[in-house]
């Protein structure tokens, strides 16, 4: 799937969340509240890595891995279209930068 099209289902699945929150409580989550949700995604993520790497037992792994490793990407899509960033070409900028860097 093109990036484009990632970025295009990210932000219809906050859309439907955010008729279901305006529907159960009233209100969208704010651009505090998704960091949040982020934030304990990674915080999720974290855990799911200490099991892969054997120091932890989660069943699943795999599986809750992938979950939450999709789970977080979403949350910086969002974020990024909440702060009007171009992932694609912050992404692309920042990984020439990083090359340029390691080339010295």
């Amino acid at each position: 799937m093109e990036f484009k099209k990632i970025e295009e289902e990210a932000l219809r699945i906050k859309e439907l969340y955010s008729k279901y929150e305006e529907k159960n409580f009233n209100r969208r989550w704010n651009k505090e509240e998704l960091f949040i949700g982020l934030v304990s995604d990674v915080g999720d993520l974290s855990r799911l890595i200490i099991a892969k790497e054997g120091m932890m037992k989660i069943e699943n792994i795999e599986e809750k891995l992938e979950h939450e490793i999709s789970d977080c990407l979403w949350s910086i899509l969002v974020l990024a279209k909440e702060y009007n960033i171009n992932v694609e070409e912050a992404f692309l900028k920042n990984m020439k930068t990083l090359e340029e860097k390691i080339k010295k």
